[in-house]
């Protein structure tokens, strides 16, 4: 390999048609961040590049370093195609929505942990068992934790125990939970301590282990955008 060539593995993030056949696209890998290539001749139904950086998968490429931003891409071979994503049309847009939201809420070369949490979600979400809404839920909640933007979900805003007994409204600034009359608040406990399992989970898989996971999701999903929204600009 020459000194301008490197190899890595990458998700496609964004793609975008140049040209009579080639295509620019966008890759999240582990090691050098988000990197920019062009791929040419990639739209071709001979070229050998197309079967190896299918949407929706764990790539391993070699690159050719590019003067700019944009690198050329030689080789390509899957490690791992979430195939069945696209057979339901509800997990084909939330894969495209978790690229989109990654590649907006990530900066040229973000940590690794930000590749190792796109391929968990494209991973959950070809699982067709597992509810694509939780996934989704689960995802959002750790790209705010990972961006350093997560609540306080130990105490209330008084440094109070969470109570069973009382509802809860989220004070975004301090990024704390005040307590309000039973009723009077939008979450409750229960709401509170399902959001701090999902910060906390490794997997999507944990949240369907709560009962009634998908009422309590719908619950804590307002918040959770809204957090989004402020924080990410997503």
């Amino acid at each position: 390999m020459s000194s301008r060539q490197f190899a890595t593995q990458g998700i496609i993030l964004n793609r975008i048609d140049y040209g009579e056949a080639d295509r620019i696209l966008t890759f999240l890998t582990p090691d050098h961040g988000k990197v920019g290539a062009i791929a040419k001749s990639v739209r071709k139904s001979q070229s050998k590049l197309a079967g190896g950086i299918e949407l929706f998968s764990v790539s391993d490429l070699t690159l050719i370093a590019g003067r700019g931003e944009i690198n050329t891409l030689i080789s390509s071979r899957l490690v791992r195609h979430y195939g069945n994503i696209v057979q339901d049309i509800e997990r084909t847009n939330l894969a495209y929505e978790l690229l989109r939201i990654t590649n907006k809420a990530t900066e040229d070369k973000p940590e690794a942990a930000y590749f190792e949490l796109l391929d968990r979600g494209l991973a959950a979400l070809n699982e067709l068992e597992i509810d694509a809404g939780l996934t989704g839920l689960w995802f959002n909640m750790q790209l705010l934790k990972l961006a350093g933007h997560m609540p306080n979900l130990r105490s209330d805003s008084s440094g109070a125990k969470l109570s069973t007994s009382k509802s809860y409204t989220i004070n975004m600034e301090k990024m704390r939970f005040d307590p309000q009359p039973k009723g009077n608040g939008s979450l409750t406990a229960n709401h509170i301590k399902f959001l701090r399992l999902g910060f906390s989970a490794g997997r999507p898989q944990v949240l369907h282990r709560v009962t009634e996971a998908d009422q309590v999701a719908s619950a804590c999903g307002p918040l959770i955008q809204s957090m989004l929204k402020s924080f990410l600009r997503v």
